[in-house]
Order: structure tokens, then sequence, then C-alpha cells
């Protein structure tokens, strides 16, 4: 494991018992996090993003089975260990909010109604790093203002329902913050929000994460998001990372076709279509899992070979990789699509300005 890597997921492999039958919903993923960098992990909901993250922090449903794979943290320069190895006590006891720490889309599932809210930002202090009441409420108040809350004395004794969502948000990021994590997992931290607080929240991440060191893994359909705070990007499809590369490979030069599916559909206002594009058909069931590529019935430049077998993951250059049999040498030549070669030449022209 890389020295510079503060967490790595190693051909991760998860399956679902339910009803219906099993569900394979994590097919061998690898993914790495780069110590005081932002990952994105984007893609369509039920690609498995969240499984993929929850798994690390031992948020897993009683029904998965963990087929395979590692998760490896980085304790120190000489000492890493596998999440996967340790019990869900061990990770609650130990690792959860002291070394990763998770917000999720909804602050109020996260948020204690009985509770006022400096009693459950001292909570994991009190637990895991045993220090005096007085200590946790003083620290309790700075991380409120940390997160930019007004008049945090008078916070401290707010209930959860008193306050806004943007405001309740912030204090899950600060009980998320209270324990000092070295990794923050956000999930869909904005979506729950409107436009201007989603921003703010995004600024207030960005600002701490600075401030503080973090290493923060963002889970996302919104590529709006992405483009603002990620250093890298990894693209999931059914279960699998089918493009993984620095935020410029994936905006500037994507080569999976789905990956040109998430950006066409993003909202551009200089385009000359009036209608928003949406990627045609449907993820795969992953009850009866797919045969070939996952994404080739939903692929216009599909070929015969996407229906036999999977591709792997084709080397674009030294940061980026892509699934899709479009990369081998043998395959047709295809073109970006016009318009989403025209968006992205403005975009770059953009950013160059």
């Amino acid at each position: 494991m890389d020295k510079n890597i503060i967490l790595s997921i190693e051909n991760l492999d998860i399956t679902f018992r339910t009803n219906a039958g099993n569900i394979h919903a994590i097919r061998g993923v690898n993914l790495e996090l780069p110590a005081g960098k932002t990952v994105a992990l984007v893609g369509e909901s039920g690609s498995g993003k969240s499984v993929t993250m929850k798994s690390a922090a031992g948020l897993l449903d009683s029904n998965s089975i963990v087929n395979s794979g590692k998760i490896l943290y980085r304790l120190s320069s000489n000492k890493t260990v596998d999440l996967l190895k340790l019990s869900k006590k061990d990770l609650r006891q130990h690792f959860n909010g002291q070394h990763i720490a998770m917000v999720f889309q909804d602050p109020m599932t996260s948020l204690d109604p009985t509770m006022q809210i400096g009693e459950q930002i001292m909570e994991g202090m009190l637990l895991h790093k045993k220090i005096s009441k007085s200590d946790a409420q003083e620290k309790a108040l700075k991380l409120l203002k940390l997160v930019g809350i007004n008049d945090a004395e008078k916070r401290m004794k707010s209930y959860p329902h008193q306050l806004s969502g943007g405001m309740r948000q912030r204090v899950v990021i600060a009980i998320a913050l209270s324990c000092e994590p070295k990794i923050l997992i956000c999930d869909e931290p904005t979506t729950a929000l409107d436009v201007t607080i989603q921003a703010r929240i995004l600024d207030l991440i960005q600002d701490i994460q600075s401030k503080m060191g973090l290493s923060v893994i963002y889970i996302t359909h919104d590529l709006g998001v992405v483009a603002k705070v990620a250093d890298y990007v990894n693209v999931m499809y059914a279960g699998k990372i089918i493009e993984m590369g620095t935020v410029d490979d994936i905006f500037y030069d994507p080569r999976h076709p789905y990956t040109w599916g998430l950006l066409s559909a993003m909202p551009d206002l200089e385009t000359d279509d009036d209608r928003l594009y949406s990627i045609p058909g449907s993820p795969p069931n992953l009850l009866y899992e797919p045969k070939g590529d996952a994404f080739a019935a939903r692929n216009k430049f599909a070929m015969k070979i996407d229906e036999k077998k999977e591709p792997p993951l084709f080397q674009v250059s030294e940061t980026h990789f892509a699934a899709t049999w479009l990369l081998h040498p043998d395959a047709p030549k295809i073109e970006l699509p016009p318009e989403l070669k025209a968006r992205l030449e403005r975009s770059r022209k953009a950013a160059n300005f």
C-alpha cells in the first residue's frame, strides 16, 4: 500500500440476501483515497456507491455477505489494518468517529430528536476521548463556531426541530468532526438542501478539510458537486467502477460511454438542444447478474463482444482508466457525441480563462 494512500479498497465483492434471491451489489471494486485529497464516487442510484463506503464504516445491513476483498486503512506510516477483519463492535469502539466519520443525506436521520444539540456533539468525545464534560462542552462550542453556526451558546441547548435544514446539516458535520477523524465520508450531503445552502455546505467542508487536513470521499450523482470539490473521480455502474481518473481526466477527456451520458445529462445553458438529455434504459437488475458489459443494453456504441465478455480497465494515461471495449486497439474509433464535445470545449475554455 502506497504511503500516500490513507484508505485502499481492494477487490471488494458484496452480496445481499433478499426474499427475491441474492443481489450481487458490489462486484470487485478497487478504490484509493490519497491522504488530504478528495475522491468523488459518482453514478446513478443503485450503482453501489453508498454500500461501498458503508462497508468501510462497518454500517452494512445484516443481510449482507462480504464475499471477498480488503479495506486497508493506514493507521501510521508503518501500520495498516484491514477494516473488514474487524468486528462491528471493534469498528464502532475504535474507528468510527475517531478515524472515519460519515455525513449522511438527511440530517434528521443522524440526529436524536429528544437530545439537545450540545449533548449530541459531546457524546462521542465523552465516549472516545475520555475528556471532562467541561472540556467537551468547550470543544463542542468551538465546533459549532467552526461550522458557521451563530450564537453557538444558545444553539447548544436547541433541539434538532428548532433548526433549519442547513443548520442541522452543519450540526451533523460538527458531530462527525468531534473526535478528529482522518477521513470524512459525505453521502449526498447537500441533496436535501436548497441550492444556496448547498453551495455554503460544500464551501464549509472544503474549508474544514484544509484546516484539519482531512481526506474526503463524496458519494454523489451530482457532477456539478464533483467539479467543485473533487481531486479524483470514480464512476460506478452496476456494482463496478467503470472509469477513474483525475477530475480533469473525467471532465475533459471522458472515455466510457456511460460517463459521456452522465456529462451530457448535466444542465447547460449554452446548449442548442432545448431538452435535457437522459441516458436511455435502466440499470440492470443485479438479481440476474449481467453477462458481458453491464452497460451494453444502454450503450448505442456496444459491439458483439460487449454481450459476451466483460471489459477490463484499459489504461488511458498514468492517472486515467476506463472499462470499455472501445479502448481496445482493434475497436472502431468512436468520436465523442458532438454536443458533448462542444460542451467540454466550452468548459475547457472557461477553466483556462
